[in-house]
């Protein structure tokens, strides 16, 4: 019997071609789409899950209240860390103190390395449960010791055994590896980490944290925890909430006070998907991304189902009297049903193999866009279960409605001749063609406003010009000692226009301070400054535009007190004569020189942070560069990175153009952007083969009226008229259900930014004209076809 259904159902398919083919494709395409969905969401889901105690992990934060705006930070004092780990053992089988993952120079004999790393506590290899290829998870108990990643490793000793090595670590300290551990996958946190060096080897090497360690105001680390099996985090989360509050306030720290700190635990588990708070409470993150692509895959799906049934259905006719010949022949209803899902289910799972081959052919191109490092998981039984699994019921699904619909045909009527189809039997094919265009049209509009708001953001006025910039990371104070001689080297050279030191990027702000006072300072009005030394030269680097007073300048002793205010910070201070004001913190005066225009350092979506920028003492650690726009980039590069290591010849030149650095901030929405674009295609792809079937069918079911038309004078414009008309009205209808349901959810999505573009009436009228255009185009080779078609053959067998 089964064997007698694989048989017919593969006649049926090799008969009608055309339609198998289109079958075939859309569903393969939908189901690829599925699958590298499918793909994307297990490793967004699996985030982190790399590490054994996964469940068990935190990171300690805090929420600051500011003027009535709570926001939340990873940034931790040392003493709070200190305290969780000797106070709390009940709670905390581990408390671990971090740097931040930042760059470090690693030499061996004559190779020398710039990496990723961080200094930890010794407990921290244990914590996050490092697969040790070579020593032990203890390997940090010494202070000179060093952990290297097996990539580091193998850069470093090739294949040699690197245990008890000894290397240089920013050309400062010996250090001995005492481990190897494998890689982290892309999907971790901690993925960057290619070293780890011993905390008390960082407290050692600088002399600001013995300061920072026994201040509670300093948020400079980060704190990371594993609590006991028998702990709860909510309970946890109660004794802890304010603790930095009152050792704050005993160290009398008023302005730390008045922010009111309050300490919670943020699970490793929702580090990566709930990684986003708003006033203090977490409103989710990058899960947004993963029910939208979820939602997606699925509506990508139903699209190449919705063609299945739509073609299935439609030609039903043509199956009437082989419907009515089994049932007269004693078949049941149910062995007509299973004769139907036989068919559906051999076209699905050939879909299935073929989706297969897309998938392993699209997977690098897609790796690459979404930042993964994804497979096909060949190997992993649960993928082949799931795939069938997914493939069957994708074709009970697609052949379901065609099976009971065909099924029911009354067999007296069908061989009679009797059989009509009903005036209705044609509505729920479009239904469903009305919902694959609201889905599509849906996309579409999405899609384009995602690449609009990026592209507003990134057209937004940064008050300083990127073309050119380059900021170099130091990790001596090599080129600070021989400041003046590399910029005389290189103006010299001819190769750079101006150069500055800088205590931060400009694309970015590495300190915040408050506690300041001004004349007008409102009463209870709680200040937090980004906080830039910069170099005398430093405006001239950026090209900030001044709009009151003067700029640094160099050589003159009363700079060294001056502070120069961004417009936010004017404004937020109330004054309306800025320059010649004075700001006070603690003992110290800091005269106002000048104000410039606002400057986008942090979140390009957000609005620009109160600013100052003070004379640079000391070290800063980063210098920016302005390339000589008359050189070539690579000859002026060489010549840079020449300079640098002529004075600092232990180093490598570790520079970023800024504008890539800017652009950077833009990674999350583009990447969601090309994403939903690339699916936005394939999902029009698969209506339009869905329309260009229908049209088929109804031009072969029509041809008889259009010959009996054309005889009777009929041109072909009024037949192609009459054959598009029909999808053009469906798709009308589609569009009043998918631009308001578009508008709504788009617009939910902008609030998300407080910097945003607005939702234009041209975009929903582009889309709208798009799809209708697409339409025409899909239909029309059909519509034209019949109407050229000529009528004495079309009528000749009446």
């Amino acid at each position: 019997m089964i064997k007698n259904y694989l048989k017919v159902a593969w006649r049926n398919l090799a008969k009608n071609k055309a339609h198998t083919f289109i079958n075939v494709t859309g569903l393969s395409v939908g189901m690829a789409v599925s699958i590298l969905i499918g793909l994307w969401i297990w490793d967004e889901l699996s985030y982190d899950k790399y590490h054994q105690n996964y469940d068990r992990v935190v990171q300690v934060m805090q929420h600051q209240t500011i003027n009535g705006e709570t926001s939340t930070q990873t940034a931790m004092p040392i003493p709070l860390g200190n305290m969780l780990r000797s106070d709390y053992k009940n709670d905390f089988k581990y408390v671990t103190l971090s740097s931040w993952t930042f760059g470090h120079i690693v030499t061996y004999g004559d190779k020398k390395l710039l990496t990723q790393g961080n200094y930890m506590q010794p407990e921290a290899p244990d914590m996050l449960s490092l697969k040790m290829l070579k020593g032990t998870r203890s390997g940090l108990n010494d202070p000179s010791s060093i952990m290297l990643s097996a990539t580091l490793a193998k850069s470093l000793f090739g294949n040699t055994d690197p245990l008890f090595k000894v290397i240089k670590l920013n050309n400062k300290n010996d250090v001995k590896v005492t481990g190897v551990y494998e890689d982290m996958p892309r999907n971790t946190t901690f993925h960057d980490v290619s070293l780890i060096a011993p905390w008390a080897l960082y407290l050692a090497n600088e002399d600001w944290l013995k300061r920072a360690s026994v201040s509670w105001g300093n948020n400079s680390f980060q704190v990371f925890a594993m609590l006991n099996p028998n702990a709860d985090i909510n309970k946890v989360n109660a004794r802890i909430r304010d603790l930095k509050l009152k050792n704050i306030a005993l160290q009398g720290d008023k302005v730390g006070e008045s922010f009111h700190p309050q300490v919670f635990l943020h699970p490793m588990a929702k580090w990566h998907l709930y990684s986003e708070f708003k006033q203090g409470i977490n409103t989710g993150g990058g899960i947004q991304f993963v029910w939208m692509f979820g939602i997606i895959g699925i509506f990508v799906l139903m699209l190449a189902c919705i063609n299945f049934m739509n073609l299935s259905t439609a030609r039903s006719e043509k199956r009437a009297k082989e419907v009515g010949i089994r049932k007269t022949v004693g078949s049941l209803r149910s062995q007509i049903i299973l004769q139907f899902f036989s068919e559906s289910l051999m076209i699905t799972i050939f879909a299935f193999v073929i989706s297969i081959a897309l998938v392993a052919l699209t997977l690098p191109w897609f790796n690459q866009v979404a930042g993964k490092e994804m497979s096909i998981l060949w190997a992993n039984p649960i993928f082949w279960i799931m795939g069938i699994a997914f493939s069957i019921l994708t074709g009970i699904i697609a052949g379901s409605y065609p099976a009971f619909y065909l099924s029911s045909f009354q067999p007296v009527k069908v061989l009679k001749g009797t059989f009509k189809a009903g005036r209705f039997a044609a509505l729920p094919r479009r239904i469903l063609v009305v919902l694959q265009f609201t889905v599509s049209v849906t996309l579409i509009i999405g899609t384009i406003i995602v690449f609009r708001q990026v592209q507003f953001t990134k057209n937004r006025a940064v008050g300083y010009e990127r073309t050119g910039l380059l900021e170099v990371h130091l990790k001596t104070d090599d080129i600070h000692k021989n400041f003046s001689a590399v910029r005389n080297d290189l103006l010299q050279s001819g190769s750079i226009v101006e150069m500055a030191e800088s205590g931060s990027p400009l694309t970015n702000v590495y300190s915040n301070n408050s506690g300041y006072d001004w004349k007008g300072k409102l009463p209870g009005l709680q200040d937090d400054f980004a906080y830039v030394p910069v170099g005398p030269e430093f405006g001239k680097t950026a090209g900030w535009k001044i709009i009151a007073g003067r700029d640094f300048e160099k050589g003159n002793k009363a700079d060294s007190s001056a502070v120069i205010l961004n417009a936010a910070s004017v404004k937020f201070m109330g004054f309306k004569n800025p320059v010649g004001e004075i700001i006070m913190n603690d003992k110290d005066k800091m005269h106002v020189i000048g104000v410039v225009e606002d400057m986008v350092m942090s979140s390009p979506y957000e609005p620009v942070k109160t600013t100052l920028f003070v004379a640079q003492s000391g070290s800063t650690g980063i210098i920016d560069v302005r390339l000589n726009p008359k050189k070539s980039t690579r000859e002026a590069l060489a010549k840079v990175e020449s300079v640098f290591k002529k004075y600092d010849p232990g180093s490598p030149f570790d520079y970023k153009f800024s504008d890539d650095e800017y652009n950077k901030k833009f990674a999350t929405e583009e990447r969601v952007g090309k994403l939903a674009g690339f699916f936005t295609i394939l999902a029009i792809f698969i209506s339009c083969m869905g329309l260009f079937g229908m049209a088929s069918f109804m031009a072969e079911q029509r041809i008889k009226e259009i010959g009996v038309r054309k005889v009777l004078g009929a041109s072909v414009f009024s037949l192609w008229r009459l054959m598009s008309t029909d999808f053009v009205l469906l798709v009308g209808i589609s569009l009043l259900v998918a631009i308001p349901t578009a508008y709504y959810f788009m617009h939910g999505w902008l609030q998300n930014y407080k910097y945003r573009a607005d939702l234009s009436w041209w975009i929903f009228a582009l889309t709208g004209i798009a799809a209708i255009g697409i339409t025409l185009l899909t239909v029309s080779y059909q519509s034209i076809k019949a109407a050229l078609t000529n009528p004495v053959k079309s009528l000749k067998t009446e």
